[in-house]
């Protein structure tokens, strides 16, 4: 009979996500994870062979925590048309926290390395864009919506902008008023004139 394991998965990650948020992604060791946790490098090595292995959890990690959060929002507005978009505007009514914000930052710079993590997230990507267009009165209101929300997310996340929280408020009900439109996509796209 094998010795009982005692340290938990999630306590490992939650180590791995304080490393990468200090010294970031490129510079997380099993050594320095070991060490953040209080445990032995072969503690680590149970579970994650490798970095590589290690970064891959936490960032399947935190697409699992974001979509479950997501869908909690989502199932809280009941059946309705354009609940997916709008779970998801309701979700984003606070923004990343500061703890995670760090995490955040430095795995977008793991994941610009990494077409196996990019792959990942482009599949969750393609998942939340069928979900949210098959459940919207108007499939492409929603996706812009989808659109306009990851942005202002974004630039949240890569810390480049921050909005006072009543003008936040006043651009998610206007998300969400996009999400609801059908927008004439025969427009013309504008064009320079010429000088």
């Amino acid at each position: 009979m094998g010795r009982k394991r005692i340290v938990d998965r999630d306590a490992v990650l939650d180590a791995a996500e304080a490393v990468v948020a200090r010294d970031g992604a490129a510079r997380l060791t099993l050594d320095a994870v070991a060490e953040q946790a209080g445990i032995g490098k072969a503690t680590v090595l149970y579970d994650f062979k490798t970095k590589a292995a290690l970064i891959d959890a936490v960032v399947q990690r935190a697409v699992d925590r974001d979509n479950a959060f997501n869908r909690a929002m989502t199932q809280s507005l009941g059946p309705r048309q354009d609940a997916v978009i709008q779970g998801r505007i309701l979700a984003a009514a606070a923004p990343l926290p500061d703890d995670f914000r760090a995490v955040a930052l430095n795995l977008c710079a793991a994941l610009a390395q990494d077409a196996g993590l990019r792959g990942r997230i482009q599949e969750n990507q393609r998942t939340v864009i069928a979900d949210l267009t098959a459940n919207a009165a108007s499939p492409r209101g929603a996706l812009l919506a989808y659109l306009a929300l990851e942005g202002l997310k974004l630039l949240e996340a890569l810390d480049y902008h921050a909005w006072p929280d009543d003008e936040r408020a006043r651009i998610l009900r206007e998300i969400n008023w996009l999400a609801t439109t059908a927008p004439d996509g025969d427009a013309p796209l504008p064009s320079p004139t010429a000088t």
